[in-house]
């Protein structure tokens, strides 16, 4: 199986401290301004889905929706979690820029 380079770029921000994971830290740095990038699992809930996508646009943060919940949890070395921020700016960006290779950087706004 091929290394995920998304989740490798996720997880070297995580351990450089520079994402906040769960619904609430996730959110708590989004509405902070503290976020520069919103990463929600693919099969968390529509109403998840809905809050997030809602709260980055208001913000003008990009959001994507990638990989299921036990991926992204296992990228930063914690169980599974439906939602994470990326906080710094040029690992947000390195990850953007991984998704738009993949093809996956579908939605989201510019910052």
């Amino acid at each position: 199986m091929k290394p995920d380079k998304v989740l490798s770029m996720i997880g070297i921000a995580a351990r450089g401290g520079n994402v906040q994971s769960g619904e609430f830290s996730a959110e708590k740095a989004i509405k902070s301004g503290k976020a520069y990038l919103a990463v929600i699992a693919a099969d968390a809930s529509e109403n998840t889905k809905k809050h997030f996508r809602d709260m980055c646009a208001y913000r003008d943060i990009p959001y994507v929706e990638y990989a299921d919940k036990d991926q992204l949890g296992n990228s930063i070395g914690k169980k599974h979690r439906a939602s994470l921020a990326v906080t710094d700016e040029h690992l947000a960006e390195a990850v953007m820029n991984k998704l738009t290779q993949a093809g996956q950087l579908n939605n989201g706004g510019n910052r």
